[in-house]
């Protein structure tokens, strides 16, 4: 009986648990009258001004190509780009790059990587957390986090090493 119960345990906890906040609308969407997010609406804005960027991002369909081929709408010799970087594209390419991959050496993804990793299987979605000094990325596929810090400060010199690195940033423009 008990090991019944720890193989049926074990079962229910491996199975997917996608789509298990899919009834639950996010607060603050601007909605057309069929209930999809208006993508045409203003952005929202932070008590400061800023445009809110607080949400859960994830890349749709069309976009995913670009994640994959940033070239994937040039056609072969319009791509503007230096020679070395080309040989580079092409011999990756040649084994898709699965040798420079640092999953494949069990390290962390890190940046650019970490922004892109589930994109090109479907998209795994991040999500960012705004405050006024400080900005957090929390990343789905991979369980970890990057800190942007929005306070002023300087680029530290001698900041501790991190996989995401260390982090500095401020608002120049606003594209509304």
């Amino acid at each position: 009986m008990r090991r019944t119960a720890w193989l049926l345990m074990a079962i229910v906890t491996s199975l997917p648990a996608s789509a298990q906040w899919s009834n639950v609308p996010a607060k603050g969407i601007p909605r057309t009258k069929d209930g999809k997010p208006d993508l045409t609406a203003p952005a929202h804005r932070k008590p400061d001004g800023k445009a809110d960027l607080s949400g859960i991002w994830q890349a749709d369909e069309p976009n995913r190509k670009y994640i994959q081929n940033l070239a994937a709408d040039f056609k072969p010799g319009e791509f503007p780009i230096q020679t070395w970087a080309e040989a580079l594209t092409r011999e990756r390419q040649t084994n898709a790059g699965q040798s420079q991959l640092p999953a494949t050496h069990c390290l962390p993804l890190g940046i650019p990587l970490l922004d892109t990793s589930g994109a090109t299987q479907g998209g795994y979605p991040l999500k960012i957390i705004q405050e006024p000094e400080l900005m957090v990325i929390l990343y789905e596929d991979s369980k970890e986090f990057r800190q942007i810090f929005l306070d002023g400060r300087k680029l530290a010199e001698d900041a501790n090493p991190t996989w995401l690195g260390y982090s500095v940033g401020h608002w120049e423009d606003d594209i509304d």
